[in-house]
């Protein structure tokens, strides 16, 4: 039967022969597709997986700390790259048996909805499905003796959907490769859940089973407690726990020592061995459409001296529902003058608006008037981030002009002092610093600088004009070795060496090569009175 003539048969009778609106078909087909779908196709980056199984455990761990369970939450994770194999486990509340088949198995739906949890969709636990050929759920709640285990064959879907012949229902394929058992509990925690990845693919440069991509990831995405070290750690967290729900976690990465931390630290390497530091730390409410706070906002300023890397895993304004990051660092760049400036911004925020909704990967958000709301009241933020990235531009550029008209000062008043040049060309190079030091002051007044470089730069300007005046004031070496020739002789030097500094391109190397050529002059002029001293000796032997 041709596929219109099935779409005919579902319809009702009394629809095909009227044009009124009424029911839809009678029989709705979910196909087999929706699965491949939900596991290999939803995320675009296979890093996700582990932010959609953290995030589960953190909702597990708050609804057993709701139910009077008094230990920190923990993550442990495990890579394993010669087995090809990945486990994560919680200590949340575990799922009980009763409930456990039924739960990993219900596809597009989860208890959580409606709920102050982080994930609602029930997709999230499939993510790993595309990226290994087993998938292994293991959970054990209060008061079991036994471990339930439901496994999903990977390697028997992807065969299933190649198949030319795909009919049929989703339950059906569920049916087909799902299998489930109960274990003895063994050595088993009390209440736990574990997520295994069998034999999983090798992806970008393996990075799924990389220990120090998965910490970078997680300690960006994932609701990790700031660095005892980093300073403004415990401000940001005090601020933020009045109203956030911060859940944060406990997560070790094949059973290393420390705990991961999120990635901020006292001071940002923004280039090969250059660093900027934070200098204080601004924190913004933004209110909602009808009343409250849709979110809290923070955003720590530095010397804004130019783009962060990425490798320092801070750069951008971030957004996090929950205390899990939503999308990437890129998220809110629309929002700022110049997109670049974004990069230059460390911050985030939270959302409290439980109506401002992530999207079903998680890497954005459904838009909605409350969700504008929230652009909205950022966008005056983004501004004032790209002012300051402005205005430090700026400064740097003002600080590097006085930097060359400082170096000018001094090299001209060096060069005058040399000697060694027609008294014309001194006087030029005279000038020259005397000009260079009035462009220092210039600099030094301008109202754009900040009131405490200003005064810095003012105290250098005197330095330097006492510098100035001190090599001007004494007599030029030069003066010393020339006056020793004749003067026509002189004058030919005199002559020869200004040429050098009016046609070379570089006066630091022309300085160093007049310096030389003085220094042996100075050596032969040293020289002769002895060889004349010689001459008239043999003269009155003979």
């Amino acid at each position: 039967m041709s596929q219109s003539a099935l779409k005919a048969k579902s319809m009702p009778q009394a629809i095909r022969a009227s044009h009124d609106w009424g029911p839809g078909p009678d029989e709705v087909v979910v196909g087999k597709d929706v699965l491949e779908l939900l596991s290999t196709s939803m995320y675009v980056d296979p890093m996700t997986i582990y932010r959609e199984y953290v995030q589960n455990a953190a909702d597990a761990i708050e609804e057993r700390r709701k139910t009077g369970g008094r230990s920190s939450g923990k993550v442990l994770i495990d890579l394993d790259s010669a087995a090809r194999s990945i486990k994560l486990r919680d200590n949340g509340i575990g799922l009980e048996w009763g409930v456990f088949s039924d739960r990993l198995c219900t596809l597009g739906a989860s208890s959580k909805r409606g709920t102050s949890a982080r994930g609602f969709r029930g997709v999230g636990r499939l993510a790993g499905l595309g990226y290994c050929q087993e998938l292994i759920f293991r959970s054990r709640a209060e008061g079991e003796d036994r471990v339930s285990e439901l496994r999903w064959d990977g390697r028997r879907l992807k065969t299933t959907l190649r198949a030319s012949q795909t009919d049929g229902e989703l339950a059906d394929l569920v049916r087909e490769v799902v299998s489930i058992r109960r274990v003895p509990a063994g050595s088993y925690p009390t209440h736990f859940f574990e997520v295994e990845l069998t034999g999983v693919i090798r992806h970008r440069n393996d990075r799924l089973l990389n220990p120090e991509s998965v910490a970078e990831y997680l300690a960006q995405v994932a609701p990790v407690p700031f660095s005892p070290q980093f300073r403004f750690g415990a401000d940001i967290s005090t601020a933020l726990r009045s109203q956030v729900e911060l859940g944060e976690l406990d997560i070790r990465v094949n059973q290393s020592e420390e705990p991961l931390y999120r990635p901020h630290r006292n001071r940002i390497e923004i280039g090969e061995g250059e660093y900027d530091k934070y200098t204080d730390i601004e924190f913004r409410e933004i209110p909602g459409v009808d009343g409250g706070l849709a979110g809290i906002a923070w955003v720590l300023h530095h010397g804004y001296a130019g783009a962060i890397p990425n490798a320092a895993l801070v750069k951008g304004l971030r957004l996090r529902t929950g205390n899990m990051q939503i999308g990437d660092h890129a998220l809110f760049e629309e929002l700022f003058p110049e997109q670049r400036f974004n990069g230059w911004a460390v911050g985030e925020v939270h959302i409290l608006e439980r109506r401002i909704i992530p999207n079903g990967r998680r890497d954005h958000f459904e838009q909605s008037v409350h969700f504008d709301n929230l652009l909205n009241h950022v966008g005056p933020l983004a501004r004032d981030i790209a002012r300051r990235c402005r205005q430090s531009s700026i400064n740097r550029k003002w600080m590097r002009e006085f930097q060359l008209q400082k170096s000018a000062a001094i090299e001209r008043a060096e060069i005058a002092s040399q000697g060694g040049m027609r008294k014309a060309a001194r006087d030029t190079h005279t000038q020259a610093s005397a000009k260079a030091l009035a462009a220092m002051r210039k600099i030094a007044e301008q109202r754009l600088l900040a009131e405490d470089t200003r005064s810095e730069l003012s105290k250098q300007v005197t330095a330097t004009e006492v510098r100035v005046s001190k090599l001007l004031g004494k007599e030029p070496k030069a003066a010393d070795v020339l006056a020793r020739y004749k003067p026509q002789l002189r004058a030919a030097y005199e002559q020869v060496l200004g040429l050098i500094y009016e046609c070379a391109t570089n006066r630091t190397a022309a300085k160093a090569l007049v310096e030389k050529i003085l220094g042996k002059l100075e050596l032969e002029t040293a020289k002769a009175p002895k060889a004349r001293s010689r001459s008239k000796k043999w003269s009155k032997r003979r």
